[in-house]
């Protein structure tokens, strides 16, 4: 009894997750997807390691 239950909840969660396939197809490629890309700052173009802004703070021509 314990067994078909399993086997029940498992068909239905296979079920659930092709329907999810059907309705939203690219949702998981698009969260797995990486970043091609290390970040850069936009306007001196270092690259940004472990902070969000920059040492130029903007002001690089």
């Amino acid at each position: 009894m314990l067994l078909k239950i399993i086997i029940v909840f498992l068909g239905g969660m296979v079920l659930v997750a092709m329907i999810g396939r059907v309705l939203f197809p690219g949702a998981l490629p698009r969260v797995l997807r990486k970043k091609s890309a290390p970040p850069v700052c936009a306007k001196c173009g270092r690259y940004l390691i472990g902070r969000k802004t920059c040492d130029c703070g903007g002001k690089a021509g």
